[in-house]
């Protein structure tokens, strides 16, 4: 068991670096057994600490051998420095001067796939943020930015390409069937953005001509077999190129820009200087193996990682509390480029589901933290949903505030004032501020403040002065270290509907004419009341329009009136929006049913409304899917004061089988017209032929639940024939949630048969069976981790399978004896010791033991408690258990 407390890393400590390093010259010599790395670094002491006597240097070093140390050509003995598990320390006698070191590494040792490891026969690295320390001794913090050389020296057999940052320099040959070649990054960049990576790979190459008329080469490089799956994600760069040209007018700025993709990963992607590092299942995409999901995914990713050449890499953050500063900001322009690529209403249907099922779980949790947190014992827990998505909906109510105009000043400012700097959440408010004459101060509570606010919304109509008045009240719960919160900004965007469906005229008391018919209110008191005149009728309001700020909203709607928004509400968000809330209130009526055992009897009202949806073939298909679909698990999970997962489960089943069988008929005429397009025409990934293809995959799942003959044979004509994943997985997925056992065997095994060499695809195979909520789901699991495909190594593979069970098939997960949070707790304490990230990451379902029974909570606490006295744990997994606990 741990004996030491890890050390708490506080914002309140920050001091500005006391050396500075204006260039960093490596040499990099892979071996089979090890690896030498040759470190020269030109420094000088910070001039913005005071004169006087020269502090020691201490450099970060993690898992290094010391091989020579050397100060300004002198080399220094045992007794100049001093070496500790983590840092380097030594005495500097100038104001300027050279530290040359040379160390020994163990890349092809390293399970924790941070600093330099291997990847199957690929050398490569992941830095941030922490892991350029455990490639040679470093100022490993962000606000050091230097300019990098890096020579690389390899058995030119095994390891033809020879990657790192910026631009090519030289190579050559050695007379030992051993190669090198030179990088050179001239943009100066804290460690965490470096990179290299050495491999037998092939190349798809592009070049993009730039605004100002520069060639810029493009190159994606794979292992072989996978050299025919890179199109999408070439294509994909170039379209984000062009949009961050004329959306943010942001130009590349290197010769040459390069991704590789990479089996073993722990993350998605990341943004190295001109050398971006991919998840294999993030840059991989064709039609016969990846869905239209995945393609969406490569998309945006490659989007993601491309922008952050500005709002991360040119500006880069001063410390690690600021990580929203480039997550935050560059999930929202990524979200703005995928809503312009596909359907702007259902990218952000899809955004906010998510956020509101996770990112608020973990607001309500005991990882709550702020968008910049006050501390942290491992930065690598804080790569959250709260830093990358509630981050992202900061910057977005920030353009609502400001409009679309004032925030593209206030960027261009920002990048402007800032460029090759390490800056501050307060530096990109301030820049938006002073860009558009505005005063941001009470906003950064966003920032600084933890939790989901909750707004309470009550109206008040006078049909003889011809006044409606709102009055919102906000409030924020408790939530660790901060258990009382000042009010926020919270921009509501709404509009008011009359009678007839039409969006009303917005005239505020005291204002001279209407401001439009949508329009956004700023709440920043706790309780603040607006007053709309000249309103004839009793208006419907429809409340915070495209999700205008992440808060939960409380507005005492009946069904009747979500019925007419669903059909009336001129925003497509508060649509959808509606029918979510509609089936909310209908799934919480048959939750109480089942909890007080009587019959299940559904409130007729939501057929009746997914009926007219059926009907109307003028709507987008995308829009038609996203609101058939029932609200998740999940999420009710996450909206229920104590969550019955038995009931939950129970309910939704009942709910799907009842819309299956009363809307069969639309149901199925709409899925056979959709497969006979499918069947004739050829796969294209746009958005039409996404909303085409999801309509039809969802009608599929409710139609499956009749256990039909009829649909049983198209499912299985659908798994045979399709020519894309999107349409095989689906009908896959069916079959392996329904009762057709023999059908479902036997297309599980040709599945496998014909896919057991495509890495990516059989993780889609695990996380199928992982997700069934069919009884035995457990033991399902215990024995795919026996399948040759499968290895806690991966962590595709530990997402695929037991991530997938974990946090997706909650009915079999929460079983009442215990066995699901043991499984996942023998997990966590096998990976402590592999790979420390995965495992912390993969705690995320034990640490909200609050949210269930007593019963269920005593076993899950239990657990967590084990792995606490499992052994000596990673800083990583002692974060999070010991939070959870407490």
């Amino acid at each position: 068991m741990r004996t030491e407390q890890p050390k708490v890393i506080h914002l309140k400590d920050y001091q500005a670096p006391e050396y500075l390093i204006d260039e960093t010259h490596l040499t990099f010599e892979l071996h089979e057994d090890r690896t030498l790395v040759h470190a020269q670094l030109v420094m000088r002491r910070n001039p913005q600490q005071p004169a006087g006597k020269l502090p020691p240097l201490e450099l970060h070093g993690q898992e290094l051998e010391l091989i020579s140390l050397a100060l300004d050509d002198r080399e220094l003995g045992l007794g100049d420095y001093q070496v500790s598990a983590d840092t380097l320390t030594l005495q500097p006698t100038a104001e300027r001067f050279v530290i040359d070191s040379s160390v020994v590494i163990h890349p092809e040792r390293n399970t924790a796939l941070e600093g330099l490891y291997k990847s199957g026969k690929m050398f490569c690295t992941q830095c941030e943020a922490e892991g350029f320390r455990k490639i040679t001794y470093y100022l490993d913090r962000p606000d050091v930015m230097s300019t990098f050389t890096t020579t690389v020296s390899a058995d030119k057999q095994r390891y033809p390409i020879l990657l790192s940052n910026g631009n090519p320099l030289a190579s050559g040959e050695e007379d030992d069937g051993r190669h090198w070649a030179t990088w050179e990054d001239p943009f100066r960049k804290p460690a965490y953005l470096f990179a290299l990576v050495a491999g037998d790979l092939w190349c798809v190459e592009d070049s993009f001509t730039t605004l100002s008329g520069r060639e810029v080469a493009l190159r994606i490089y794979v292992e072989p077999e996978n050299i025919d799956k890179c199109q999408h994600a070439m294509d994909s760069l170039k379209r984000s190129m062009k949009w961050d040209e004329e959306v943010y007018g942001r130009e590349y700025d290197l010769d040459i820009f390069m991704i590789v993709a990479v089996n073993d990963f722990n993350m998605g992607a990341m943004e190295n200087k001109g050398l971006n590092i991919f998840n294999s299942s993030a840059v991989l995409a064709r039609a016969e193996t990846a869905t239209d999901a995945a393609h969406q995914r490569v998309e945006a990713i490659v989007a993601h990682e491309y922008f952050h050449n500005w709002s991360g890499n040119r500006v880069t953050c001063r410390d690690w509390f600021q990580l929203s500063l480039k997550e935050g900001f560059t999930v929202f322009r990524d979200a703005g480029f995928s809503a312009d690529m596909n359907s702007p209403t259902v990218k952000r249907i899809e955004d906010v589901a998510y956020l509101r099922t996770y990112q608020f779980a973990e607001d309500a949790g005991p990882m709550a933290h702020s968008v910049r947190p006050e501390s942290f014992i491992e930065i690598s827990n804080f790569y959250t949903l709260t830093v990358y998505e509630k981050g992202a909906e900061v910057v977005r109510m920030i353009q609502t505030l400001l409009g679309k105009d004032g925030f593209r000043k206030g960027s261009d400012l920002y990048f402007e004032r800032h460029d090759g700097q390490a800056v501050t959440v307060d530096d990109f408010v301030k820049a938006m501020e002073d860009a558009n004459g505005a005063d941001l101060s009470q906003f950064k509570r966003w920032y600084s403040q933890a939790g989901t606010p909750r707004l309470a919304v009550s109206e008040e109509y006078d049909a003889a002065a011809q006044t409606y008045r709102l009055t919102f009240r906000q409030s924020c719960p408790p939530t660790p270290g901060q258990p009382s919160k000042q009010p926020f900004v919270i921009p509501v965007e709404l509009g008011l509907l009359a009678a007839d469906g039409s969006d009303l005229p917005l005239r505020l008391e005291g204002e001279a004419a209407a401001q439009g018919r949508s329009r956004v209110l700023a709440v920043t008191e706790a309780e603040q009341s607006f007053t709309f005149v000249d309103v004839a009728e009793r208006p419907l309001p429809s409340l915070l329009r495209g999700f205008s700020a992440p808060v939960k909203l409380e507005f005492a709607y009946d069904r009747d009136q979500l019925m007419f928004l669903m059909q009336h509400d001129s925003d497509g968000f508060n649509r959808w929006e509606a029918g979510q809330q509609l089936s909310v209130q209908v799934l919480g009526e048959l939750v109480g049913q089942h909890q007080r055992g009587e019959a299940l009897a559904m409130d007729e009202r939501l057929l009746a409304a997914l009926r007219t949806l059926l009907g109307n073939e003028s709507l987008d298909a995308a829009m038609v899917a996203e609101m058939l679909s029932l609200p998740s698990e999940a999420y009710l999970t996450e909206l229920a004061e104590v969550a019955d997962v038995d009931a939950i489960h129970a309910a939704r089943e009942f709910a799907r089988r009842r819309i299956a069988e009363a809307l069969f008929e639309p149901l199925w005429q709409r899925y056979q017209a959709n497969r006979a397009v499918s069947r004739a025409t050829p796969y294209v990934a746009t958005a039409e032929h996404f909303a085409r293809r999801a309509l039809q995959n969802i009608a599929l799942s409710y139609l499956m639940l009749s256990e039909k003959a009829e649909v049983l044979e198209a499912c299985l004509e659908q798994f045979d024939q399709a020519d894309n994943m999107t349409e095989r997985l689906t009908a896959l997925a069916v079959l392996v949630n329904s009762p057709f056992a023999a059908e479902r065997d036997q297309a599980l095994a040709a599945f496998a048969e014909h896919f057991k060499d495509n890495p990516l695809v059989m993780d889609q195979w695990f996380s199928v069976q992982a997700g069934s909520p069919l009884p035995g789901g457990l033991e399902r699991v215990r024995h795919l981790m026996n399948h040759p495909a499968f290895t806690l190594k991966n962590p595709n593979k530990v997402r695929a399978l037991i991530g997938a069970f974990a946090n997706q098939n909650l009915v079999n997960f929460h079983r009442a004896d215990g066995s699901g949070y043991r499984f996942l707790a023998d997990q966590v304490i096998t990976l402590n010791a592999m790979n420390p990230q995965i495992a912390s990451r993969l705690l995320a379902p034990l640490t909200r033991w609050r949210k269930y029974d007593a019963a269920r909570q005593a076993l899950m606490k239990h657990e967590l408690e084990r792995i606490l006295a499992s052994g000596e744990l990673s800083s990583d997994v002692y974060e999070v258990v010991s939070k959870s606990l407490a």
